[in-house]
């Protein structure tokens, strides 16, 4: 299993904005071959912005790496540029490697 992140600083007044683009936007992620799941996360508020982060779990990181060059990703990330910023600086992307995982009512498992 593979963890795809990207870290988002988004100015506070532009959080309803950044919410709205994320929710209307076409991901077409079903599609895709060892997509597993989504989450949207809103976190801490700073002084300057509002962290978000994007979290999307794959079957492999051979999944996400295929879902990064696909038609569908692009279509995906094709948004119209808005008339104000909505991010302090670059979303920071983090990729990780599913080493243990441990369900309700279920033993730990190694990956695999």
């Amino acid at each position: 299993m593979f963890i795809a992140m990207n870290r988002f600083q988004v100015i506070k007044d532009a959080t309803d904005e950044f919410e709205t683009v994320w929710r209307d936007r076409d991901s077409s992620l079903g599609e895709m071959k060892g997509f597993v799941e989504f989450h949207l996360l809103r976190g801490p508020e700073r002084e300057d912005h509002i962290l978000y982060s994007s979290h999307t779990i794959w079957s492999s990181k051979a999944d996400f790496e295929a879902w990064t060059t696909s038609e569908q990703f692009r279509r995906s990330h094709a948004r119209a540029p808005g008339t104000k910023p909505m991010y302090l600086g670059h979303p920071q992307f983090e990729g990780f490697e599913v080493i243990q995982t441990t369900a309700r009512d279920a033993r730990p498992q190694a990956a695999e």
